[in-house]
C-alpha cells in the first residue's frame, strides 16, 4: 500500500481469478487512476503498473494491525470476491465491503444473498442495477482513450496485419451464442461477396462448451467460400487488442445479452464506426446516426442492412468514427469512471468506525 501521507481512503482491489477476463481488464484499466486519488493495494495476479502490490502476507498483517484508523474498503467484482470479503471479515479483518455488478438479467440466490451483505453496491448500467434488488450507484464503464486511440494511418495499420483486402470489419469478444457471433457471421456471408476490399475478423476466446458452435460457424463460412476473408483469430493477448481495433474501419457489437459491453467504448475510442445491437449499454453510449447505428439483437438481416451503407461509403464510416472518438474522450473516459468510484469509496469509508 502507499504511505500514510497519501490521501484516504484505503482500498483493496482483489483479483481472485487466475485467468485473464473482462473483469480483470476493467480492474487493470481503472485501478491506476484510482491509485492517484486514494491508497490502493492490488491483491492477486495481473497487477497493472502504477498500483502497489498487496501480497497475501501484507493482507494477513492487516488483520493484526494495531492502532486506530478506519476500515479498508474491499472492492469485489465477482461472487468469490464477495465471499472472500465476508469470510475475512468474519475472521476478524476490519473491512468495508463494496461490490460492482456488470450483469443484467437474473441472478442466482447466492448472488442476491451476497449483495445483500455488502456495505455499498455499484452497477455498470441501469439494467445491471435493476437486477440487484437493492439500492445501487450506477457508474458506467469508461475507456482508456490514450491506449485505445485512432491510428495515424488506418490503411497502413490494416496492411501491417497482412490480411487480405484493404479494410477491416471486426467483432471481438468470447465466441459464443450470447455474444451473437453467429449473427455477425450471417451478416458477413451476405455482405463480403459484394465488398471484396473488406476482411472480417473475429477475435475472442473459444471455450470448451463453444467448440461445436464455432465449428458450425466455420463450416458455414467455408460453404460461402469466405474462409480466407472471414477469419477466426482466437484469443489475442490483451496488449494486442488496441492494435486490432486500429486495424478496423467498422466494428460490429452483436451481443444478444450483455451487462455493459466495454468493446463498444474501445471501438469508439479507436475511431471505429460502430453498428451495435441494442444490448448492454449500447443505447446509453451510442447516438444513433452520429456515433453509431443501433439494430435489434439477434437479427443478422438488420445488422447487414445497417453495415451496408458504411461498407459502401468508407468516408461515411470514417466520419462516424471521428465523432465516436470525440464522444469517448469527452463523455466516457476511464478517468470519469475512476472519480465516480472513488466517491463511493469515500462515502463508505466515512461511515466506517475508527
Amino acid at each position: 500500500m502507499r504511505d500514510q501521507t497519501a490521501p484516504e481512503p484505503e482500498v483493496i482491489i482483489p483479483n481472485l481469478h487466475w485467468n485473464f477476463s473482462g473483469v480483470t481488464a476493467t480492474n487493470r484499466m481503472v485501478a491506476p487512476r484510482m491509485a492517484a486519488m486514494v491508497r490502493v493495494g492490488w491483491l492477486g495476479p495481473d497487477r497493472p503498473g502504477g498500483v502497489p502490490r498487496l501480497s497475501f502476507g501484507d493482507f494477513l498483517r492487516l488483520r493484526f494491525r494495531s492502532g486506530g484508523g478506519r476500515a479498508p474498503v474491499w472492492h469485489a467484482r465477482r461472487n468469490n470476491e464477495m465471499i472472500a470479503g465476508l469470510v475475512f471479515r468474519g475472521l476478524g479483518w476490519r473491512l468495508r465491503l463494496v461490490f460492482t455488478s456488470a450483469r443484467g438479467g437474473s441472478h442466482t440466490w447466492i448472488t442476491h444473498f451476497l449483495v445483500g451483505k455488502m456495505d455499498a453496491v455499484m452497477a455498470t448500467s441501469e439494467d445491471a442495477a435493476s437486477a440487484l434488488r437493492r439500492d445501487s450507484t450506477v457508474i458506467h464503464h469508461g475507456v482508456d482513450t490514450a491506449l485505445f486511440r485512432p491510428p495515424a494511418d488506418r490503411s497502413a495499420a490494416f496492411a501491417a496485419a497482412g490480411l487480405p483486402g484493404s479494410r477491416g470489419i471486426g467483432c471481438f469478444g468470447r465466441v459464443r451464442e450470447q455474444k451473437g457471433t453467429d449473427v455477425f457471421v450471417g451478416a458477413m456471408c451476405s455482405l463480403l461477396p459484394r465488398f471484396p476490399e473488406f476482411t472480417a475478423v473475429v477475435v475472442g476466446a473459444v471455450g470448451a462448451d463453444e467448440r461445436k458452435f464455432v465449428s458450425g460457424l466455420k463450416a458455414r463460412v467455408a460453404a460461402c467460400g469466405l474462409s480466407g476473408r472471414l477469419l477466426f483469430l482466437g484469443e489475442r493477448p490483451a496488449e494486442e487488442l488496441p492494435a486490432w481495433f486500429q486495424r478496423m474501419t467498422i466494428y460490429a457489437f452483436t451481443s444478444r445479452r450483455e451487462g455493459f459491453g466495454l468493446t463498444l467504448l474501445e471501438a469508439m475510442a479507436a475511431g471505429n464506426a460502430v453498428v451495435a445491437a441494442r444490448a448492454g449499454a449500447a443505447e446509453l453510449v451510442i447516438d444513433p446516426g452520429a456515433t453509431g447505428v443501433l439494430v435489434p439483437p439477434g437479427d443478422a438481416g438488420a445488422l447487414a442492412s445497417a453495415l451496408e451503407p458504411l461498407m459502401s461509403e468508407p468516408a461515411l464510416a470514417e466520419e462516424m468514427g471521428r465523432r465516436a472518438r470525440t464522444c469517448a474522450v469527452e463523455v466516457h473516459s476511464v478517468e470519469r469512471e475512476a472519480a465516480a468510484i472513488v466517491e463511493v469509496y469515500r462515502r463508505v469509508w466515512a461511515r466506517s468506525p475508527c
